[in-house]
């Protein structure tokens, strides 16, 4: 849309900045800058009396206090709520929005428009900053709600059998309470944009108590779909960048039994910026040998055509099966769909009640071929057949680079899966795609995901105190790179640990060298195949227990990367070990500590 004199309130030359300034506003910019000018001037914009008119003219009294809460772990949801209230902002709502752990639970009972954004971490785990609210609202203290009015937007993965377990949690209790729904809860898989959309469009039409012709109409005013898909200025998950791959090394040293990544990707002329902490987004491609197996097991031709989105574009079978659609992983729902395609053939049986745990036990390190081969699917139309698979959702790695160390360029730090598992090889898509068959030179489709969650402390003397063993380790060169280039001068504490010193040593010569120069202060390693005992991170915190507790009292900020099922429940244990032995601190009160210390956003987690 491009402003005129003749249609608005400013003269030729704000019309001119403003018409040269818009274009190149990314969708987060926009929603900053309105958001912005509301809170300034406290004005609403004219379009704003349009919607107040269109509702006195129905009748309804409609409340303009919104209240946006998310939760989030990889900084999805957070992103999603800001792009919500920015669209609530335009339409002359006053919104309120904060991170779960932010918000003041004794202001709830006052809140008459509630809205929940929140994703579901680990084994149907809420994310750190959701975790205090989530207990409140399930305790005796939490008020009753009656007069709220509510809806919750829930991001999950099929892939885990407790899919947006969270949200359903957060739109159960709040009914429990005493509040009205105001639109049905959804529920998100990994490829969201689309849903998430349809759910903003049902909140702006039920807040404002118009049709949805009406909200889509205005939403088209006030500049088109909810969330941007993006131009070829504005690189984002919807619209990847075409990187160039610059280098791919080996981390690991000969006869090691892993073999560990490290990545370089040229971001020139992309605009795309990041900041330690945050994570690349990579589209990779299915393994080929995995793709032409599957036709060939099911009898399907290689170059015939299907649909790959709803709008009925359309690939080769090959080009859609190792590009578009994930064919490695197994799910309940996928099964559910699969069995409506071909009756007598067991499947069904597999799915009945009280066969739960069987049915955990087939999905698990199983794919696509195994399922066809296992139970008689020859003959479906592989037009049919791929309308039930899911897209083939991006691989999130953490940045194991600084910006201002690396200008243009963007460092990842991966970790090749290859294993057995019912008498086949398995690959990682991701992983197996860079190690065995990306070259220097080629592209990859990359967007940035911002970590909000995941963040070095603004002050540069706070200490750090960082762990993350692996390819967990990533972020932490990120780190230390960054607060070299800054000349920070607070201390800096890194727990390492892999298998073997001799080969599984990631990035040594770089740690020796920033303990060299002071900007890495302390440095332990635990190596846990050197000796006859396993010595993993946790075991040398506990080591070190008394001068950690002192760094902790002292106001330093903790942060975990790596493996969440074991390493990072084993990391907060000893942590809560340490501050029992050396702070005198009772169970509860050395969980309470570290609560607040997560609340003071002291103590991050970037955990997988």
């Amino acid at each position: 849309m491009v402003l005129k004199v003749t249609d608005s309130p400013f003269s030729q030359e704000q019309v001119e900045l403003l018409n040269r300034l818009l274009p190149t506003l990314s969708e987060v910019q926009k929603v900053w800058l309105s958001g912005y000018l509301a809170a300034l001037h406290k004005v609403e914009a004219p379009m704003t009396a349009g919607f107040q008119a269109a509702s006195a003219a129905n009748g309804a009294v409609i409340s303009k206090e919104v209240t946006v809460l998310f939760g989030s772990q990889s900084g999805n949801s957070q992103k999603l709520a800001k792009v919500l209230t920015g669209k609530l902002q335009e339409h002359g709502f006053h919104v309120t929005l904060s991170s779960m752990s932010d918000f003041k639970t004794n202001a709830l009972k006052k809140v008459e428009n509630l809205l929940i954004v929140v994703s579901t971490h680990g084994d149907g785990e809420p994310p750190d900053n959701a975790i205090s609210f989530h207990e409140f609202l399930h305790s005796k203290r939490a008020p009753q709600l009656v007069g709220l009015r509510f809806s919750v937007l829930a991001l999950g993965d099929t892939s885990y059998e407790l899919f947006c377990q969270t949200g359903k949690e957060f739109d159960k209790r709040l009914e429990e309470l005493g509040g009205k729904r105001l639109t049905p809860r959804v529920d998100c898989d990994v490829d969201y944009d689309e849903q998430a959309s349809e759910w903003m469009n049902q909140i702006l039409a039920s807040l404002s108590e118009t049709s949805a012709t009406q909200v889509a109409a205005a939403s088209a005013i006030v500049g088109g779909a909810v969330i941007g898909t993006g131009s070829q200025t504005d690189y984002s998950r919807s619209n990847p960048f075409q990187a160039v791959v610059l280098e791919s090394l080996n981390l690991n040293g000969r006869g090691s039994d892993k073999e560990t990544r490290h990545l370089e990707i040229s971001l020139e002329g992309s605009n795309l910026e990041y900041e330690p902490g945050d994570c690349l987004g990579i589209y990779p491609k299915n393994h080929p040998a995995l793709v032409r197996e599957l036709i060939d097991t099911m009898g399907w031709k290689a170059e015939e055509l299907v649909p790959i989105h709803k709008n009925g574009e359309e690939r080769t079978l090959e080009e859609a099966l190792s590009s578009h659609f994930e064919i490695t992983v197994l799910t309940k729902p996928l099964l559910e769909q699969a069995v409506k395609l071909s009756s007598g053939n067991g499947l069904q049986e597999l799915l009945a009640e009280g066969r739960e745990q069987e049915l955990r036990d087939y999905v698990r390190n199983r794919d696509l071929l195994d399922l066809v081969e296992d139970y008689d699917f020859k003959g479906v139309p592989s037009k049919e057949f791929v309308s039930i698979l899911r897209k083939l959702p991006p691989r999130l790695y953490s940045i194991s680079s600084s910006l201002k160390s690396y200008p243009d360029e963007v460092h990842l730090t991966i970790r090749n899966v290859h294993y057995q598992a019912h008498g086949r090889d398995r690959y990682g898509v991701c992983s197996s795609y860079i190690a065995d068959r990306l070259e220097t030179g080629d592209t990859l489709p990359v967007f940035v995901q911002h970590n909000p969650n995941f963040k070095l402390p603004v002050n540069p003397d706070a200490s750090l105190i960082m762990i993350g063993p692996g390819t967990g380790v990533a972020p932490f060169r990120a780190f230390l790179g960054e607060r070299e280039e800054l000349g920070a001068t607070g201390k800096t504490w890194l727990f390492f640990g892999d298998q073997h010193f001799s080969t599984d040593f990631l990035y040594q010569l770089e740690w020796q060298r920033w303990l060299k120069k002071g900007v890495l202060t302390h440095m332990d390693v635990a190596f846990s195949r050197d000796t006859s005992e396993k010595v993993y991170v946790q075991h040398r915190m506990l080591e070190k227990s008394k001068e950690l507790y002192q760094w902790l009292q002292d106001g330093a900020h903790v942060y975990v990367c790596g493996d969440e099922k074991k390493m990072a429940h084993d990391v907060h244990a000893a942590m809560v070990t340490i501050l029992q032995q050396e702070g005198g601190l009772d169970s509860e009160e050395a969980v309470a500590y570290l609560k607040r210390m997560q609340q003071e956003k002291r103590y991050q987690r970037d955990v997988y």
